[in-house]
């Protein structure tokens, strides 16, 4: 059994279980989160924790007790990097750049570390970690000349046929909730994404073998592609043929968020 199909069955028996666990009691949860986001990748290799744009998101969740509940999720966030802010020369001569958007739709599976309060526990405060799976949309872009090209379309390695623009993701993480007034709840949580892709930054692979020109000024374009400024004055730069990403087979993206949730508590009493 692959990892994907593992995480999706322990999924379904937790969910399950927990529900005929629940029915004597449980409650419902809405929340909203705002933050930040970040990425990982063939652009930026080495900084898991740098963000590069915002991020927003809502959620529903089902509490079947104080430690186990449910949520799905809906979260938007903009990431991007550029080659010329990277301090590696060979990056900065590399010379690539995107940004993107990302709408994600998830349903994850919290843990909270101690009996949390609004769970039917005692506990104020508890940490508490989650897991999942979802799917997620991006598109990313580049801005030359005034002119936004969208990459994915672009075949910037030479692909005969655009990549999905669509792709499963893994999401997985830590945070902390405190209810300090009743049924309120505050929490903070960062959350990192396994997508199965490897084109949220559209760098994967080799450089085409496309023949190039110089345009104006010292980036260097393909022939059918405007948005792919490599510079010509470093001639291991952008041969065909060559590396033009990095050796991993999947991005990674993350959210950082802060949010308030309000608890619909049932007045039955919790079984576990």
């Amino acid at each position: 059994m692959t990892p994907n199909k593992l995480l999706l069955f322990f999924l379904f028996f937790a969910f399950s279980t927990q529900i005929s666990r629940g029915q004597e009691g449980g409650n419902w949860e809405l929340g909203i989160m705002a933050g930040g986001a970040g990425y990982m990748g063939d652009l930026n290799q080495n900084n898991p924790l740098k963000i590069s744009g915002i991020s927003a998101g809502i959620f529903g969740k089902r509490n079947f007790n104080q430690y186990l509940g449910v949520r799905l999720n809906y979260t938007y966030g903009q990431i991007e990097a550029k080659d010329s802010e990277s301090s590696n020369t060979q990056f900065r001569d590399r010379n690539l750049s995107f940004k993107t958007s990302l709408n994600e739709v998830s349903a994850i599976l919290d843990f909270n570390l101690f009996n949390f309060k609004l769970g039917g526990g005692s506990r104020l405060f508890s940490p508490y970690i989650f897991a999942g799976a979802g799917a997620v949309i991006f598109e990313p872009t580049v801005k030359y000349g005034g002119e936004k090209y969208r990459l994915d379309r672009m075949a910037t390695e030479g692909q005969e046929n655009a990549y999905s623009n669509i792709a499963i993701t893994i999401p997985y993480g830590i945070g902390l909730r405190y209810n300090y007034k009743d049924t309120w709840s505050v929490f903070s949580e960062i959350g990192y994404r396994t997508p199965m892709t490897d084109y949220i930054d559209d760098v994967s692979g080799n450089y085409p073998q496309f023949q190039r020109q110089v345009i104006v000024g010292n980036p260097s374009f393909n022939l059918s592609n405007p948005a792919d400024p490599s510079n010509p004055n470093y001639p291991n730069i952008g041969i065909p043929g060559t590396q033009r990403g990095d050796l991993r087979k999947r991005d990674t993206y993350l959210f950082v968020s802060v949010g308030i949730s309000f608890t619909f508590v049932s007045s039955k009493c919790y079984s576990f």
